[in-house]
């Protein structure tokens, strides 16, 4: 049954960096909810109430557009193994970019990861587990190289022009702020 937490506790840290992938989940009011899911070694608890992954540069950025209008995020992960169990981090999100402040500090936490676009940090709220009997068992195969090998071909340059031509706006028409004061 689900039961409910203030902040992480070690069991759900251990738990975390047991998993292969993750899931986030945004939206606002007015927009189509987005859910996508998450690897490459991005994910990194920074505190019992923190958490960042290190945003890949991907075909949208439905993550950023939602969360500088509504701020709402959920991060889930589940067990595809023999002990059954997901885990929800409910909370508010935000983008950090190059440009701000706090981006060394945050990035110093993440290997070099080709592609990387900006780092989505989530101010947990509240902890939630549940049973997963439902989810089915799965053995992971390894990560795909897929990503890494375009960002490489395409360059710090190919990657900008990518950005502003499929990453500035949302698919419900929301500006992502990628691209704003970027020096």
């Amino acid at each position: 049954m689900a039961r409910f937490y203030p902040a992480l506790e070690e069991k759900h840290r251990a738990f975390i960096a047991a998993q292969q992938m993750f899931f986030t989940a945004t939206g606002t009011a007015t927009s189509r909810l987005n859910l996508s899911p998450k690897g490459m070694d991005s994910l990194r608890v920074l505190s019992d109430a923190r958490v960042a992954y290190l945003d890949l540069t991907g075909s949208g950025n439905e993550t950023a557009a939602h969360l500088a209008h509504d701020g709402r995020m959920t991060l889930m992960w589940c067990s595809f193994d023999a002990d059954p169990l997901i885990l929800r981090l409910y909370g508010r999100g935000r983008a950090v970019r190059r440009q701000d402040p706090e981006w060394g500090e945050i990035r110093r936490h993440f290997p070099a990861l080709p592609g990387e676009r900006q780092i989505i940090v989530l101010d947990v709220e509240s902890v939630q587990t549940s049973c997963g009997y439902a989810v089915p068992r799965y053995t992971y195969a390894g990560e795909r190289d897929t990503l890494a090998r375009w960002a490489e071909k395409k360059g710090p340059v190919g990657l900008l022009d990518y950005w502003r031509e499929k990453n500035q706006i949302s698919i419900d028409g929301l500006p992502t702020g990628l691209l704003e004061d970027a020096k």
